[in-house]
């Protein structure tokens, strides 16, 4: 038997004015009678980070018994539909466990360092190499962005000390290149849009685009066509969808700039961000998705708000701030309210791990090839606690689901990321506080 098939490359592109568009993963990529996990093109074991900020209310967070067949806590309940491919980690600290010097400060920059960040007010700030740039040396240097780094807040602006003693440099961002480069991240999901997809151009004609409701990938649809036509059945129904998929995601920015573009000239408001955190969030987290079935990327953190954050979220009736009731100083009417919060992020969390466990990619889905963090580098809020830390891994990367897994007390949290390093084939003796792995997380 004779076979012709010729693969298509995995960096196969739709090419139009001011947009590339990579391709999710086809059967077509595989060459004939390849089993997917020995194919060149097999999909990769992604890493992520969603962050959440000012602590959590534990007793609602953590669940009362370990190991298989736990019951979800209030805070965990809208993860339960992921029950098998996710793993409560309990016991973890930041560094200088027990001090509250620093507290918001030393949480966001603590978290994915495992260090206690250098105590100054100016521009001499060190901390560590983070576990996200560790894995995307890893697994990312073959793809067009080793990593993402997002936020929905941007306080760069902020200079000084926005912690007692500690630059505002160690909250406007969770990750660092190196010890002394903190790295900035993106809030505006327009200019992330552009970024893995095209460059719409100038403001100015980036608003002339707007006015006309023209698209980035009406310029590749007739490529589009050109190329279904040689493929699957199956392989013409995830292109279709996945085209679907971005221009839904550019409607909504669209409609995002539609409506911030009459003030655009008067505020300092940028174009491309909501105003509704909801549809921020789930922006961000769309794209994520879209770069990671692209292959675009294999790494992103998302920084959902900032430490400090001065949020308010009458959308679940909330209205004090988000800092001022973390510190419910034990009041049960406020410890509930907090509670409220800790559910509602959870919430928009677990919407993403749904988009992921919705596409297939290979022998399973995006969730099946990913290993993501949801957690936050404060446990009780109102005491800036800095153990035990709230985190929750989740996706085929956690190996066995269904678990609550209790370390020793006071787990350097660095000793988390050596075993997440070691996931992705990085040997480590130490990182940060910690100095070995955490065994029998993954």
């Amino acid at each position: 038997m004779i076979v012709l098939k010729k693969a298509l490359g995995r960096r196969t592109l739709l090419r139009g004015m001011g947009a590339s568009v990579a391709l999710p993963l086809l059967d077509a990529m595989l060459p004939a009678f390849t089993p997917i996990a020995k194919a060149d093109a097999r999909p990769r074991l992604r890493f992520g980070v969603v962050y959440f900020p000012n602590g959590a209310i534990m007793s609602e967070f953590t669940p009362s018994a370990d190991g298989v067949g736990f019951e979800f806590t209030p805070i965990l309940r809208p993860l339960e539909p992921f029950r098998e491919s996710l793993v409560v980690l309990t016991n973890f600290t930041r560094s200088h466990p027990g001090s509250q010097v620093g507290d918001h400060a030393v949480s966001a920059a603590g978290f994915l360092t495992g260090v206690w960040p250098k105590r100054t007010e100016a521009e001499d700030v060190e901390a560590n190499t983070t576990i996200d740039q560790v894995v995307a040396r890893q697994i990312g240097e073959d793809t067009p962005f080793p990593s993402l780094e997002l936020a929905t807040e941007d306080f760069t602006g902020y200079v000084g000390g926005c912690s007692p003693g500690f630059s505002c440099a160690y909250m406007n961002t969770l990750c660092w290149s190196t010890p002394n480069t903190p790295l900035p991240m993106e809030t505006n999901p327009r200019a992330v849009f552009e970024r893995i997809f095209g460059d719409a151009g100038s403001a100015t004609e980036r608003q002339a685009r707007i006015r006309k409701q023209q698209s980035l990938l009406d310029s590749i649809s007739e490529e589009a066509r050109d190329l279904e036509r040689g493929l699957g059945a199956r392989d013409r129904a995830r292109v279709g969808d996945y085209l679907e998929n971005l221009r839904e995601i550019e409607r909504r920015i669209q409609q995002t700039e539609a409506r911030n573009i009459v003030d655009a000239a008067r505020m300092d408001a940028p174009i491309g961000v909501p105003d509704s955190f909801d549809e921020h969030v789930g922006l961000v987290f769309d794209l994520v998705a879209a770069a990671w079935q692209a292959d675009a990327t294999r790494v992103f953190t998302f920084m959902m708000s900032r430490e400090i954050s001065q949020r308010t979220y009458p959308q679940i009736g909330i209205t004090e701030q988000h800092h001022s009731v973390s510190h419910h100083q034990n009041n049960p009417e406020k410890m509930a309210k907090v509670a409220r919060i800790n559910v509602y992020y959870a919430q928009l969390y677990a919407k993403f791990l749904e988009k992921l466990r919705s596409a297939e990619e290979g022998d399973g889905s995006l969730l099946d090839h990913s290993l993501i963090f949801f957690g936050a580098g404060m446990g009780d809020s109102n005491s800036h606690a800095s153990d035990p830390l709230p985190i929750v891994a989740a996706g085929g990367g956690v190996g066995r689901g269904n678990r609550h897994v209790r370390v020793a007390t006071r787990t350097p949290v660095g000793d988390l990321w050596i075993a997440v390093a070691g996931k992705f084939g990085k040997r480590m003796d130490r990182f940060g506080d910690g100095t070995e792995t955490a065994h029998g997380l993954f």
